[in-house]
């Protein structure tokens, strides 16, 4: 396999350093390193996204994370290996990764979940996330970016 291009992000002066700013501008919100991780990994998976899910599991790797976690990320409803808090920040992931899958887009139970383990800056700083690796994936996922270039 080939990218049809170049990643976009490199072709265009100064977008990478905007998506990187906005990355680092959620840091100040108390949302734990694993869990934006876990989110961006999850929505990856669901996006077809080959470079990011390849990406982020190795982030989570080097960030000490287990096997299982990893290995289960896509299956995290049915295992026992995530936080409720983990659990509530995956399903609103999911839920703002598949807009279109439901006719209210982001449930309030999805939504109540996470206000029961996030204050309001570390809602901010995930929703920011999700939206931020959805952006990455479908540069990425549009443009075939290929697994392990990322560096």
């Amino acid at each position: 396999m080939q990218a049809r291009i170049k990643n976009p992000v490199v072709l265009i002066p100064g977008a990478l350093q905007a998506l990187l700013a906005l990355d680092k501008s959620t840091e100040a919100a108390e949302l734990p390193y694993v869990t934006r991780k876990l989110i961006h990994l999850r929505a990856s998976q669901i996006n077809n996204c080959a470079l990011c899910v390849d990406m982020h599991a190795r982030e989570l790797k080097k960030a000490g994370e287990k096997d299982e976690r990893i290995f289960a990320l896509a299956a995290w409803r049915e295992t026992p290996y995530f936080t409720d808090a983990e659990r509530a920040a995956l399903a609103l992931a999911e839920a703002g990764t598949r807009l279109a899958d439901r006719p209210d887009a982001v449930p309030d139970d999805v939504w109540d979940e996470a206000v029961r383990h996030y204050d309001e800056k570390a809602l901010a700083a995930l929703v920011i996330q999700i939206a931020l690796i959805n952006a990455f994936n479908r540069l990425n996922a549009t443009t075939r970016q290929m697994a392990g270039a990322w560096g």
